[in-house]
């Protein structure tokens, strides 16, 4: 089984037009796991802490994944594109080589939680068009994985004895797995990744052991890269669990611009700066696992 590397506390900071957020990854540039380059956990019952939300701003080099728990987000680009990302959802965009777009809440009260995640791409594919898509609650499958345990299962595949749910975003370079747990307090489980995966647990409600160590609320646990991923439910709690295959390739970023040289996030300046950055084609929509 694999066991924990580092923990990474999440610290408070605050993006878009003033969003309070949960930042673990990312919030320096050594705290990176390849090729996550970010994640951010938002989440208040205060309009003020989410309301301004993320006016149009741009993105290249890398994929932004959206993962909505309660609230209402909405989505509009460049292109005149519109999505409605509501409790349960998730959005998977791919900047490529350049997008334009906004999130702002169409809520003015109540609570608004969820994720966004940064997954870098590789340099072959930095400069590829822009894509997108919209994934409603009821395309994501629940596994129920045993009494007390179930998991929605975003991308990839999560396996057990005799059973496999497919999440459905699948078929990318980076290979990733993205899972989000519900476990009863004692409950435990051992989840199969592949060797060479690089992986993460993220309790964002509640508390986990891994192999004895205690991962509190809103730490990333960055684990070892061979063997299954397993851990015990010290609480009820609700995990996100990421991986993917890393990259190797220098990363250099720029706030939204992520490249692997200096050269290249100066031409993406550039480029935004001359509007060629959303020159490409169209976005496109990304085809789902079916």
């Amino acid at each position: 089984m694999r066991s924990i590397k580092q923990l990474i506390s999440a610290v408070t900071v605050s993006d878009g037009a003033g969003v309070k957020i949960k930042r673990s990854l990312g919030q320096q540039p050594q705290l990176r796991l390849d090729p996550f380059l970010m994640l951010d956990c938002f989440g208040s019952e205060h309009a003020s802490d989410y309301i301004a939300g993320f006016p149009a701003h741009p993105h290249r080099g890398f994929e932004t994944v959206t993962y909505m728990l309660d609230g209402h987000m909405l989505h509009e680009d460049h292109l005149g594109n519109k999505g409605h990302l509501k409790s349960g959802g998730v959005q998977w965009m791919t900047a490529g080589r350049g997008i334009i777009h906004s999130e702002m809440p169409q809520q003015e009260s109540g609570l608004m939680r969820g994720f966004q995640l940064w997954l870098n791409l590789p340099a072959a594919e930095k400069m590829k068009d822009a894509a997108y898509v919209d994934i409603a609650p009821e395309q994501i499958p629940t596994a129920q994985l045993a009494a007390g345990i179930s998991a929605k299962v975003i991308a990839g595949v999560l396996e057990q004895p005799g059973q496999q749910w497919a999440g459905p975003i699948q078929g990318l370079s980076t290979a990733p797995l993205y899972f989000d747990f519900t476990v009863e307090a004692g409950a435990s489980l051992s989840i199969p990744v592949p060797d060479g995966h690089n992986v993460l647990l993220y309790p964002f409600s509640g508390e986990i052991s891994v192999t004895g160590s205690k991962v509190k609320e809103h730490h990333a646990a960055v684990l070892g890269t061979s063997g299954d991923v397993e851990f015990t439910a010290l609480t009820s709690c609700r995990v996100l669990l990421l991986a993917a295959k890393p990259i190797n390739e220098p990363i250099v970023q720029y706030g939204p611009f992520v490249m692997n040289s200096v050269e290249e996030i100066e031409q993406a300046i550039r480029d935004y700066q001359s509007g060629r950055l959303t020159s490409g084609k169209p976005a496109q929509s990304i085809r789902l696992h079916q």
